[in-house]
């Protein structure tokens, strides 16, 4: 990507057209509610990354809480930024995240309609660190890196 100003920079964030909020629950923390139905594969989100090198990432990030908001990125790590760092862990989620490596960007969209007052998840994948309450998965993650048949917005 060129740092000058021209269209190849510019990345579109049509995100928060839905009434989402934010809301504590004394078991899982806070999370992403929201305030109306939304349909299946709608883009509820779009997260800006920040990148940490694999060094930096090892000397630094994974000995802090970052270490639970971090997603696999080519050559270390992304730390995703807004809304990408609030969505709880489900076995049976009901949103789905894209890599979009070459623009920094992760993609949250919803893998079948959510209801209103329904908790947006995510799954964190196979590698979790807290105990794992919600129910199992019927079709287990192939990779820790990105747990949905997703493919990035490159291949």
């Amino acid at each position: 990507m060129s740092n000058n100003n021209d269209n190849h920079d510019i990345i579109t964030l049509k995100q928060h057209c839905f009434q989402l909020e934010l809301r504590t629950d004394p078991v899982r923390g806070r999370g992403v509610f929201t305030k109306e139905k939304i349909r299946r594969n709608t883009l509820v989100e779009i997260s800006p990354i920040l990148f940490f090198d694999s060094k930096e990432y090892d000397d630094h990030g994974k000995h802090t809480i970052l270490d639970h908001y971090t997603y696999c990125w080519p050559g270390g790590f992304g730390l995703a930024l807004g809304l990408g760092s609030m969505f709880n862990h489900d076995s049976s989620p009901n949103v789905g995240f894209i890599r979009d490596i070459p623009n920094k960007v992760i993609r949250y969209v919803t893998l079948r309609d959510v209801e209103k007052d329904e908790e947006l998840c995510i799954s964190y994948g196979n590698h979790l660190w807290f105990e794992d309450d919600s129910k199992p998965s019927d079709v287990p993650s192939e990779s820790e890196d990105e747990p949905f048949p997703f493919a990035d917005d490159d291949e």
